[in-house]
């Protein structure tokens, strides 16, 4: 849903528009250009699913935040908000992220990967049909490239990516140098010292504040938590 997740955003410029102004959007005014009503309906259903599309919900809030001030970031920034709230994504990273950079892979062995965690899960088309759609996500969040046969790459971790990575990983309960072992940091896809230089330049940036003492580390986020949300990670 990444297109249509860039062309909803770029028609919704007001970061603070409530959840009602995305479902109008999508809804009444057809910002997507949907055939019929019932497609229109289906698409706000899994981009809510996915994002949430409402600012009160601090990880889309967040998201909205990232996405102004990261453009070559938001591939990244999508699948993060996605992976946060989709089980079946996160359980397909342990399949991808065990893939060699070069290495091959094609819709039956993600299908194979997919038959054997959830058995007796899915029918043959819904099978086919979720492993085409998990490969092309990671396709479009740079994790694999190519069209028919995927090969294994690696993601480009941008600073925006990296520090709502660790946003994340933040309201997850990781705290220190802990974050860059969650798996949102893993997302990143780059060795722990680049991600650390990530929150280093994050935190020059003013986007979160990040202290490291040799193996002692602080990271925060002063800027995006409002005070009741920082009580709430406190409790």
């Amino acid at each position: 849903m990444y297109e249509e997740l860039v062309q909803l955003l770029d028609y919704i410029e007001d970061v603070a528009a409530p959840a009602e102004r995305y479902r109008h959007a999508i809804l009444e005014d057809n910002c997507l250009a949907k055939r019929s009503g019932r497609s229109r309906s289906l698409t706000l259903r899994h981009l809510s699913d996915l994002y949430t599309l409402d600012p009160s919900v601090p990880i889309f809030r967040t998201l909205r935040y990232f996405w102004q001030r990261d453009a070559a970031g938001r591939p990244l920034l999508a699948l993060l908000c996605a992976y946060a709230r989709d089980a079946l994504l996160r359980t397909s990273w342990q399949f991808v992220s065990g893939i060699p950079y070069g290495s091959a892979i094609t819709r039956e062995t993600t299908e194979g990967f997919l038959r054997h965690v959830e058995t007796d899960r899915f029918s043959a088309a819904t099978l086919r049909s979720t492993a085409q759609n998990l490969n092309t996500s990671w396709t479009r969040s740079g994790h694999l490239t190519g069209r028919i046969e995927k090969v294994r790459t690696q993601a480009h971790a941008t600073t925006g990516a990296a520090a709502y990575a660790y946003y994340l990983a933040h309201v997850s309960g990781a705290r220190g140098l802990g974050t860059f072992e969650t798996g949102y940091a893993r997302l990143l896809d780059c060795p722990q010292d680049k991600a650390i230089d990530l929150a280093h330049d994050a935190s020059a940036r003013g986007w979160l504040r990040f202290r490291r003492i040799g193996d002692v580390a602080e990271i925060a986020f002063p800027e995006l938590l409002t005070t009741a949300e920082q009580e709430w990670l406190r409790e």
